[in-house]
């Protein structure tokens, strides 16, 4: 690793935030709650709406109903996920920052990113042809997948930061 790179991590656990977060006798813990809570919001929420693009859960129900019902619970979860997992950053910055982990959990959460902006900008603009089909184009159906293992590797590499 860069001799800047690990500088700068040890530089933001010196802020006062990241002293915060690592001292406070219950801040990383209530952020840990939360970050665990968003996460079942987000994954959850997304997980849901990945299987009906796939075809295999609610078949019955239409699509615009799923994204309308569980997207707001899956942005409330993203909200919870981004400030809590940056306020625990700043206290374990060098810890996460260096671990082989990272790399995979960072680039997953930016291909579940991509995926989400190809799939509401680009397959969901035809929803109104597809929204009652039980098994929806290949197409809508590849985003699912590609969500639903991007998020479950963002949970495994998650995972992982604390062990390699």
């Amino acid at each position: 690793m860069p001799e800047w790179f690990v500088t700068a991590l040890a530089d933001l656990e010196r802020t006062p935030l990241g002293e915060w977060v690592r001292t406070a006798t219950h801040a990383y813990p209530v952020l840990e709650c939360i970050h665990i809570l968003g996460i079942a919001c987000l994954v959850g929420g997304a997980l849901a709406v990945d299987l009906r693009l796939m075809g295999l859960r609610g078949r019955d129900v239409p699509i615009t109903t799923v994204t309308r019902k569980l997207l707001p619970l899956c942005h409330v979860g993203f909200i919870a996920v981004a400030i809590s997992g940056v306020l625990m950053f700043t206290g374990i910055a060098r810890a996460v920052g260096l671990s082989a982990a990272a790399p995979w959990k960072l680039g997953l959460i930016a291909l579940a990113g991509v995926n989400i902006a190809v799939f509401h900008f680009g397959i969901y603009r035809s929803v109104a042809i597809w929204d009652r089909a039980a098994s929806p184009p290949l197409p809508a159906r590849i985003s699912g997948a590609v969500s639903a293992a991007s998020w479950i590797g963002v949970l495994i590499a998650g995972r992982y930061l604390a062990y390699v």
